[in-house]
C-alpha cells in the first residue's frame, strides 16, 4: 500500500478541509470539515516562542490552513520582528502581526482562537494555563514540563475551561510511522510484543565551555530567565542550546527520550508506566559548560513490558542507520523505526517490509528554501497541525492530547529523579504520587524563582 492510499484509508474518519489550498496526497476525508472552517473568519493565532520550533510549527501551520497571525511573542526583540516580517510576507492579508515581550500582555487582548508556544521547556506551563485561560486552544511543545505538578495543572486547566490541548509529539502524526502502526504492529505481524529498546546517539550535547557574558541587547534576560534559576548569561543559553543545562530542561530524556516513549506508547496503546529506574552521568565529556548527562540508561515497566532507553553524546550508533529511534521485538519479528523509515523482518524468513519518509518538496517548494527547517520532519508537523485543526472543529480530544504528553513527559522527569536520588521510582498513577518514597514526592514540584509562582491543580 503506497502512502497516499494508506492516509485516504487509515484517515478517513477524520473531517477537515483546506478551503482553497490544494490537498493532493492528503486524506481526502480532511476536506469536508475544515471546510467549516474556511467558510467562517478565520482562526486568529498567536505565538509565544518565535525562535527555532516556534517558526517551523507557525509556517507549516499556514501551509495548511487559512489561518491569520494576530501576535507574536518572545522576550528576543530582534527575534519576534524578524519573525512579524518573514509572516507579513506569508499569510494572505499580508498584515503585521503586533510584537509583545511579555506573554501576558500578548493574552490580554483576548483576541485570539490559538495559540502556539515553543519556548524553552522551563517557559511551558505559565503560558499554556494562561493561554486557555484567556480562552484559545493550544498547541505547545514537548515535554509539557519540567516538573510534574507543572503537568497536572496543565491537563487541570485544559479540562476546566473545554480548551483543545495538542503537544508537539509529532510522531503520532509521522505518515510512515502511521503506516507501520496500521499495517505491521495493528495486523499483528509482531505478535506479542515483550520488549522495546528507544535510543539516541547523536553527538547533540554542547561540548563548549565559553565564559560567561552580558545577554545581548535585543533580550530580555530576566523574562527569558523567568521562573527558572538567575544564573550568569552564557552563549550556551540563547538561542536554542539551553538544554544543556538542567535548570531549564530535562535534558536529552526531555528532548528526545520523550518523543521515541511516547511513539511506543502509542504504537501498544500503553498509559503509565509502573515502576522507572535510570542511571548515568557525564562520564566522558567532563570539560564542557553542560551540567547533563552525557550517558544515561532508563527502564519504563509496564505490564509484561519494558521500554529501555539509551542515549550517548559520544561514541558510534550500533546501527548506523537508527541513531535515533524504537525497535519493538516481538515473538514474530522485530520492526525498527525513526523519522526516516522503519524496517519490519520477519523471524524465521519472510519478506522483510520497508518504508521511507516521504518530505513533499515538489508540492512544499518553500521547504527547500527555509532556514533549519528538518524537511523529513514537515509532513508530520503538517499532520499533526490538521489533527489539531479537526479537534478544534469539532472539540475533540486530538491524538497527541495534552495527557498523552503529560504522561510522556512526567516518566521522563521520573526517570530523570531516579538517576539524582540511585533509586527506582514506583508511580501511582491515581494518585499521581512516587509510592512509599516521600523525598521523591517533594521533588515533584521545583521550586520557582519569584514573583512567578507554581501553578497547582486546584488553582488554574
Amino acid at each position: 500500500m503506497d502512502r497516499r492510499s494508506f492516509l485516504s484509508s487509515s484517515l478517513a474518519s477524520s473531517s477537515l478541509a483546506l478551503g482553497s489550498l490544494s490537498m493532493a496526497g492528503y486524506p481526502s476525508a480532511y476536506q469536508s470539515a475544515l471546510g467549516a472552517i474556511a467558510d467562517s473568519p478565520a482562526k486568529r493565532v498567536g505565538v509565544i516562542g518565535t525562535g527555532w520550533y516556534g517558526k517551523c510549527d507557525l509556517y507549516r501551520l499556514l501551509q495548511v490552513a487559512p489561518v491569520e497571525v494576530v501576535s507574536l511573542c518572545d522576550v528576543d526583540s530582534k527575534m519576534v520582528n524578524d519573525t512579524a516580517d518573514t509572516v507579513q510576507k506569508k499569510q494572505k492579508s499580508t498584515k503585521r502581526p503586533r510584537v509583545y515581550g511579555d506573554y501576558r500582555k500578548m493574552l490580554a487582548e483576548k483576541d485570539l482562537d490559538i495559540v502556539l508556544i515553543a519556548t524553552p521547556d522551563h517557559w511551558h506551563a505559565l503560558p499554556t494555563i494562561a493561554a486557555i485561560q484567556a480562552g484559545a486552544d493550544v498547541y505547545v511543545q514537548k515535554p509539557i514540563s519540567v516538573d510534574v505538578i507543572e503537568g497536572q495543572a496543565m491537563l487541570a486547566a485544559a479540562r476546566k475551561y473545554n480548551r483543545v490541548v495538542q503537544v508537539g509529539t509529532q510522531r503520532r502524526s509521522t505518515p510512515h510511522l502511521m503506516e507501520a502502526k496500521k499495517n505491521i504492529v495493528d495486523a499483528g505481524l509482531l505478535g506479542k510484543i515483550s520488549h522495546a529498546e528507544i535510543y539516541c546517539y547523536y553527538h547533540m550535547r554542547a561540548r563548549e565551555n565559553p565564559p560567561n557574558v552580558a545577554p545581548p541587547a535585543s533580550l530580555d534576560y530576566e523574562m527569558w530567565t523567568g521562573p527558572a534559576p538567575m544564573m550568569p548569561f552564557n552563549e550556551l543559553c540563547h538561542p536554542r542550546r539551553w538544554r544543556a543545562f538542567k535548570e531549564y530542561g530535562n535534558g536529552i530524556l526531555g528532548d528526545m527520550c520523550i518523543h521515541m516513549l511516547d511513539t511506543v506508547r502509542w504504537m501498544l496503546n500503553l498509559g503509565w508506566a509502573t515502576k522507572i529506574s535510570s542511571h548515568g552521568g557525564i562520564y566522558v565529556d567532563k570539560q564542557s559548560k553542560a551540567n547533563i548527562p552525557d550517558t544515561q540508561t532508563a527502564t519504563f515497566e509496564f505490564p509484561e513490558l519494558n521500554v529501555a532507553w539509551t542515549h550517548r553524546t559520544w561514541g558510534e550508533a550500533p546501527d548506523p542507520k537508527y541513531p535515533w529511534g524504537a525497535t519493538l521485538y516481538g515473538e514474530k519479528g522485530t520492526l525498527k523505526m525513526s523519522v526516516q523509515s522503519y524496517d519490519f523482518t520477519p523471524s524465521g524468513g519472510g519478506k522483510p517490509i520497508h518504508g521511507d519518509v516521504v518530505m513533499e518538496l515538489d508540492k512544499y517548494p518553500e521547504d527547500n528554501v527555509e532556514p533549519d527547517l528538518e524537511k523529513h520532519v514537515a509532513p508530520a508537523i503538517r499532520v499533526h497541525m490538521l489533527d489539531f485543526l479537526k479537534a478544534i472543529q469539532d472539540r475533540s480530544k486530538p491524538i497527541a492530547d495534552i495527557e498523552q504528553g503529560h504522561i510522556s513527559t512526567a516518566a521522563c522527569i521520573l526517570a530523570n529523579m531516579s538517576l539524582e536520588l540511585g533509586r527506582s521510582l514506583t508511580w501511582d498513577p491515581v494518585k499521581q504520587v512516587v509510592v512509599g518514597d516521600e523525598q521523591a514526592t517533594n521533588l515533584l514540584r521545583r521550586p520557582y524563582r519569584a514573583p512567578w509562582v507554581h501553578p497547582e491543580v486546584a488553582n488554574v
